[in-house]
């Protein structure tokens, strides 16, 4: 059984514990109002999981001083790596984050992809060389200067107030779609190095299943987030899919089994709270548009969804992975 197969067993289990392993019972706890009950049994367990993925990185501290965070689009990433960090600070680990995203290589040495036009998620994109000297100072306990990448000018730039050292306790975390491929940290020992997978994984058996597709929920998921603050339209995100499906699919899954943990973002009450937002956005989507065939599909099964009501909403955490989507997030 592979990693992430086992993290699908183990979600599919705590479901049937529960009692509630098909999207007809999700849809009875939610129609016999007892939505902030699920709610709040949902974040409990996040929160174990959390603590238990700083558990292990403790234990192993000593010897990981480095925590690399990858998963595909909309998997909540963000914010599981804020808990976890978090939670690492509970045990006496304070977290230092380095964004992967400021070791671009400067534009002008930034590889074409086969139609000419850059390639940005190609590990050649990335300045593999600067980031694994910067990588080995920390290590070693020097003083580093942290680049900022400058993406309206396509460059680096080098501040020497930016600087970062890991002092004794200290715990380095990073996150980017490479993060989990050795390639990236090719001149780093490995055995330094803690890899965390974060999926919204889903094994919902039997009946109506409301997870059946993480795929869709993801793309769900990036639907609400970006129409609230990225101004991308839901039709513009469908026809983007598959394109952030061929990246996931050459720069992510080929490396997720790398991971000592698999963090599952899904939650029971995922569903029933996005359809509150994305229905009136799907149903925007005009017939000629080439995204609609997509739309009603997802429609489609979302009518097999009871939505959360307002009141409900509001009950989720400010903390909770979802907030990163809907809103209202205070990590």
């Amino acid at each position: 059984m592979t990693k992430i197969e086992a993290a699908r067993q183990e979600y599919k289990d705590w479901c049937s514990a529960i009692g509630i392993d098909t999207l007809d019972k999700v849809n009875e706890v939610i129609d016999s109002g007892k939505a902030i009950e699920l709610i709040n049994l949902c974040e409990a367990r996040q929160e174990r999981k959390y603590a238990a993925a700083a558990d292990q990185i403790f234990w192993r501290r000593n010897r990981s001083r480095i925590v690399m965070i990858s998963g595909p689009s909309s998997s909540g990433k963000t914010s599981s790596s804020l808990r976890i960090a978090q939670q690492c600070r509970v045990l006496g680990m304070p977290p230092k984050v380095i964004e992967l995203d400021n070791y671009f290589r400067n534009r002008e040495d930034t590889p074409r992809d086969e139609n000419g036009d850059y390639d940005f998620e190609c590990l050649g994109a990335m300045n593999v060389e600067l980031l694994n000297e910067n990588l080995n100072d920390l290590l070693a306990g020097k003083e580093i200067v942290v680049p900022k990448f400058n993406f309206k000018e396509g460059r680096s730039e080098f501040d020497p107030s930016r600087t970062m050292k890991l002092e004794k306790n200290d715990v380095l975390f990073m996150e980017g779609i490479h993060a989990l491929n050795p390639e990236l940290t090719y001149a780093v020992d490995q055995s330094c190095i803690f890899c965390i997978y974060i999926s919204a994984l889903s094994a919902l058996p039997g009946g109506e299943k409301v997870h059946n597709s993480t795929t869709d929920k993801r793309l769900i998921r990036r639907i609400v987030r970006d129409s609230r603050v990225r101004g991308i339209s839901p039709e513009e995100n469908i026809l983007r899919w598959p394109s952030v499906r061929r990246g996931e699919t050459y720069n992510i899954f080929p490396f997720e089994e790398n991971a000592d943990v698999v963090f599952n973002s899904s939650t029971l009450y995922d569903m029933p709270l996005l359809k509150y937002y994305v229905e009136p956005l799907l149903y925007g989507i005009s017939e000629s548009s080439p995204a609609y065939e997509k739309a009603s599909q997802l429609l489609g099964f979302l009518q097999k969804v009871s939505a959360l009501k307002p009141a409900e909403i509001a009950a989720i955490p400010p903390t909770s992975i979802m907030r990163e989507f809907i809103g209202g997030q205070t990590l």
